[in-house]
């Protein structure tokens, strides 16, 4: 792609290169899609990502999660599109720029996206039966799940089952990985942490969490639910979480449903 660079501006804009017949992009929802990015003062190509049917990115439409830009770029948009959006540094990476991306501060970016289709937001695979030993999980309607712990003595050993099969790409180690999560103690049975009902479907890389929800991903399909009991040794150690909402000596269980994984 060529445009004329320096070029900078104050809000948004976005033009449709190509155009869709699919369903319309809402706030709220997560895309998959395809993009390049480039720095609007130098011309720089910075990211490309998802090029590929087994690499596709799942973008959450949602200025929390993302940057501002980039969600406003896809909302309203259409499954099919091809777009184009220059977004001003305060929507993108402010004054500061990013050392990872590079981008310098103050500079506007150039966005191209393909919009590949909207993405589901719970796992689609098969049922399979948990193992003995294993908590209860039940589903509500729109996937969100409930996890009753059995009356025992947590498990030592990480332990890490399917309970949907998917049939998807398969997630590789530092993969980003697209999911929704619940998380339990097995101590208390309470929730301390889901996206369920919260933020929605978010994307970690999976050296970028604890050791055991990691190697829950690592290995599984995109469309697979995975239960993964996690001591804590695999989790947060000896020291707990450092709001101290999970103990030293706390096991965990994740509900995981696998919506999309991207290589680098």
């Amino acid at each position: 792609m060529s445009f004329p660079a320096p070029t900078t501006v104050t809000t948004t804009q976005r033009t449709t290169i190509t155009k869709g017949d699919g369903a319309t992009v809402q706030q709220g929802d997560s895309v998959s899609l395809a993009y390049v990015m480039y720095d609007a003062k130098s011309g720089k190509k910075l990211d490309s990502r998802g090029w590929s049917a087994k690499s596709r990115v799942v973008f959450p439409v949602d200025a929390a999660q993302v940057l501002p830009g980039f969600a406003a770029s896809v909302v309203c948009a259409k499954e099919g599109d091809r777009i184009a959006s220059v977004i001003p540094a305060s929507l993108a990476f402010g004054s500061t720029g990013s050392e990872q991306i590079p981008v310098g501060g103050g500079d506007s970016i150039v966005f191209v996206a393909d919009i590949v289709g909207l993405s589901p937001t719970k796992a689609t695979g098969v049922s399979k039966p948990l193992p003995s030993g294993f908590p209860k999980v039940t589903l509500a309607s729109n996937g969100t799940p409930s996890v009753k712990i059995p009356a025992t003595k947590a498990p030592t050993s990480l332990k890490i089952a399917d309970s949907k099969v998917g049939t998807g790409a398969t997630v590789k180690d530092k993969d980003t990985v697209t999911v929704q999560y619940q998380g339990v103690l097995w101590r208390t049975g309470g929730i301390f942490d889901q996206s369920w009902g919260k933020s929605g479907p978010t994307s970690f890389a999976t050296n970028q969490v604890v050791s055991g929800f990691g190697k829950a991903l690592v290995g599984q399909k995109v469309g697979s639910q995975v239960v993964a009991i996690i001591p804590p040794a695999e989790g947060y150690g000896k020291t707990g979480s450092t709001d101290g909402s999970i103990k030293g000596t706390d096991t965990m269980v994740f509900v995981i449903d696998i919506l999309a994984t991207a290589s680098k």
